[in-house]
């Protein structure tokens, strides 16, 4: 059994506004404070997170760290390339495969990659409309271990409702 929380990075800087790296892209003062707000909200969940999963981009890293400052235990963030936006989902199937089992590990990525790997989770394949919000968030169970397909979905929320949760 693991639980995955796919969690999509907070509101970065605007690429056109960005003159550094895109790779380096930060969060904005609005993105920071929403993704804290979401990240509150993921506490009353009451998941008890056992990884923390991030893309090596800036805005996930920072992402991740924010939401990882909320967790008890805390629990340090692993960059993993697997995360990246054009990393295929199988590469991402396969990292949490490698996870103990009953782990509930916290993946902080981008769109379209969340959705796409979503789809396989639940589906086996990618699914039209599996789009993840900036700081929103979305919990897939795997009863059986990490195999495309079999996850079940336990709630999906925007961050306007993550937000709100308290």
């Amino acid at each position: 059994m693991i639980d995955v929380v796919l969690f999509r990075h907070g509101i970065a800087v605007e690429q056109g506004e960005w003159e550094g790296k895109e790779a380096d892209r930060p969060l904005t003062d609005k993105g920071r404070k929403r993704t804290k707000q979401s990240a509150q909200g993921l506490t009353v969940a009451g998941l008890s997170i056992t990884h923390m999963l991030a893309s090596p981009l800036a805005r996930a890293r920072e992402s991740a760290d924010i939401v990882a400052a909320f967790l008890r235990p805390r629990v340090a963030v692993r960059i993993c390339d697997e995360l990246l936006p054009d990393a295929p989902p199988d590469k991402a199937l396969s990292l949490l495969a490698s996870l103990p089992p009953r782990s509930v590990v916290v993946c902080v990525g981008h769109e379209p990659h969340l959705g796409i790997l979503a789809g396989h989770l639940l589906h086996g394949k990618a699914m039209q409309g599996l789009t993840f919000k900036k700081a929103g968030a979305c919990l897939i169970h795997l009863e059986e271990g990490v195999r495309a397909g079999k996850g079940r979905l336990e709630w999906w929320l925007p961050p306007a409702m993550l937000r709100a949760l308290r």
